[in-house]
């Protein structure tokens, strides 16, 4: 016997800090599913979902950028002279690219700070944070970092190389993977943003 009446306790029982036996086992680390907890994968279409709602945001950024092709396509003219030559000719074309360079730089940065910066160090892009969805790495259940959050990225070129299929692929595999998930190993999970 113990003190205050409590029984002998197994050495190889969790304890709690009141000396108690912990009744549930341990404790899993932040971020892991429970023992014997299959983590809730992410849909196909909240995947989809997310990918749209970054995407239309990347190109509201880039919003300049179209402004100015819309100002270089008013400023041309095509002239085609008698023997059949043609010339074109643009007029005012100096703000027209300023303004295309600020678009391209300005969706540069918000792709940098969403998908790489964001991501990569909380695991919610703006979209992924939306639709309730997180991206982890699949043994430590933690954020991948932002530069495996670019290589990722990249590592996507190779979901579209055979017809797409590889996003396409989260449809039917188990843990609902692209291709570049695979390799990364990458999941997205529900996780709503706290």
């Amino acid at each position: 016997m113990s003190d205050y009446g409590s029984p002998p306790q197994d050495p190889n029982t969790p304890q709690n800090p009141y000396g108690q036996p912990n009744p549930y086992g341990q404790q899993p680390a932040y971020g892991q599913p429970a023992q014997g907890v299959a983590p809730d994968y992410a849909s196909w279409f909240k995947r989809v979902g997310a990918y749209l709602i970054d995407g239309l945001l990347v190109s509201v950024a880039g919003f300049p950028m179209w402004i100015g092709q819309g100002m270089l396509a008013a400023s041309t003219e095509t002239v085609t002279s008698p023997d059949g030559t043609v010339t074109t000719t643009t007029d005012g074309g100096g703000a027209a690219l300023l303004l295309i360079v600020l678009g391209l730089l300005m969706s540069l940065a918000f792709f940098i700070w969403n998908t790489c910066l964001k991501q990569g160090r909380t695991g919610y892009s703006i979209g992924k944070g939306a639709l309730g969805t997180k991206l982890i790495g699949e043994q430590t259940g933690q954020p991948i970092g932002a530069g495996m959050s670019f290589v990722r990225y990249l590592a996507h070129i190779l979901d579209a190389l055979p017809c797409y299929l590889g996003y396409l692929w989260p449809l039917w595999d188990a843990k609902r993977q692209t291709f570049a998930d695979k390799i990364m190993k990458t999941v997205v999970i529900n996780q709503p943003k706290a």
